[in-house]
């Protein structure tokens, strides 16, 4: 009989693995950037001192008595982790587990000032506002001349290659849009058109990832697919509060909007456009606190799961949420990808560049060929993407049930 046993759990106890990196490294290396990057006071600074020593020797602390969520921890599985090691308990929670305790740290859901203050701020403007932006931007002109499917593959690329968004304008002289996005080692994108047809009627759901560079294209994407309606509605989710360090939050949505708005050429009306379509509800910014858990979408709540289900398509961003989509496991990189996202409530697409251990749906040639080349680093290295749908997971046909 064939092992039907889930893969493991990705922990973060194996040293010398990413997950172990992150926490040993990635972790404390925040805390010291945080640090630099506001002036907080004395008693900021020796709640960040503390955390550090935490991460690096200690436990994991159970949230204060008069956390606001509490209660949405202690269900999220804080009851159960608190007291072990930060290695020691599955990594995705790990590293949730670890931003709610950053802004404690910081005072966000506090009562002083430093209340509502985005510890991160400072480094998603600095991102927002670099000359490489500019230098994206204005690569928007040339590519208005080119045929609306062109255009439409090339903010795709844009869309999924994140602070590489430039690579998704550069088409070659031949307008041949594979060579613009080198390394994708999936690409379901033809099955991703098919949902988006130039209907007009369609709901277009776009789970978010990050803000700054990554979020422009994301939201000249979703411009793009209202103007040729490919969708007639639009539905940006973004995370309540800040989460890991570059997540997007109502706030950088409003600048990235600013930002675009403010730009010359085809930028700027891509940026009016999406005003516009914010005032009169064609695209609309929704928070859920579960975004900012710990958990695989496989639990997500039923008002999340019953807002998805009326969606035409899904299109879930990001590293971060492609784990939360198939499951943070050791999965054999030739796992089916819709099998592992069936219990999704609607069609759901993956666009995602690689920067941690999981992957699913390769194929065994693709998947021998990378490790021959990189060994294991075409995992990690963010020097490789994917574009994966399901457009018909088993999860849509019972919904409502």
């Amino acid at each position: 009989m064939p092992d039907t046993a889930p893969a493991p759990v990705i922990l973060g106890n194996e040293t010398g693995s990413f997950p172990h990196s992150v926490l040993a490294e990635r972790h404390p290396a925040i805390i010291r950037q945080v640090r630099e990057s506001l002036p907080y006071g004395p008693d900021r600074q020796r709640a960040l001192d503390a955390l550090l020593t935490s991460c690096a020797e200690g436990v994991i602390e159970p949230l204060p008595s008069d956390a606001h969520d509490r209660d949405r921890w202690a269900a999220w599985g804080l009851g159960t982790y608190a007291g072990q090691s930060w290695f020691d308990v599955p990594w995705l929670w790990s590293e949730s587990y670890f931003y709610r305790a950053l802004l404690e740290a910081v005072g966000y859901f506090g009562s002083g000032p430093e209340q509502g203050i985005d510890p991160f701020r400072p480094l998603k403007l600095a991102e927002l506002d670099a000359p490489a932006t500019d230098e994206e931007l204005a690569a928007l002109d040339d590519l208005q001349s080119r045929p609306a499917d062109e255009r439409a593959q090339a903010l795709l690329h844009g869309s999924l290659w994140g602070n590489r968004a430039d690579l998704g304008f550069r088409l070659s002289a031949g307008g041949d849009t594979a060579a613009a996005a080198p390394g994708l080692v999936a690409d379901d994108s033809e099955t991703l058109w098919s949902l988006l047809p130039p209907s007009g009627t369609g709901t277009l759901c776009l789970i978010a990832d990050n803000a700054g560079r990554e979020l422009v294209p994301d939201l000249l994407l979703v411009a793009h697919l209202l103007a040729e309606g490919r969708a007639g509605r639009a539905v940006l989710h973004v995370k309540p509060h800040p989460y890991y360090v570059s997540d997007a939050t109502p706030a950088d949505v409003l600048d990235a909007l600013r930002r675009l708005t403010g730009a010359p050429g085809a930028a700027g009306a891509y940026g009016r456009r999406l005003w516009a379509a914010t005032t009169d509800g064609r695209l609309t910014v929704r928070v859920h606190p579960f975004s900012c858990g710990p958990l695989p979408y496989a639990e997500m709540p039923g008002d999340l799961r019953t807002e998805l289900a009326a969606a035409t398509v899904t299109i879930v961003k990001g590293d971060l949420n492609y784990r939360r989509l198939v499951g943070d496991r050791r999965l054999p990189p030739t796992t089916s990808f819709a099998d592992l996202t069936d219990y999704f409530p609607g069609p759901v697409a993956a666009l995602r560049t690689l920067k941690s251990e999981v992957i699913c749906g390769l194929d065994a040639d693709t998947e021998a060929a990378l490790v021959a080349a990189e060994g294991q680093g075409w995992r990690t290295g963010g020097t490789h993407a994917l574009i994966q749908v399901n457009a018909a997971p088993g999860g849509r046909r019972d919904a409502g049930a």
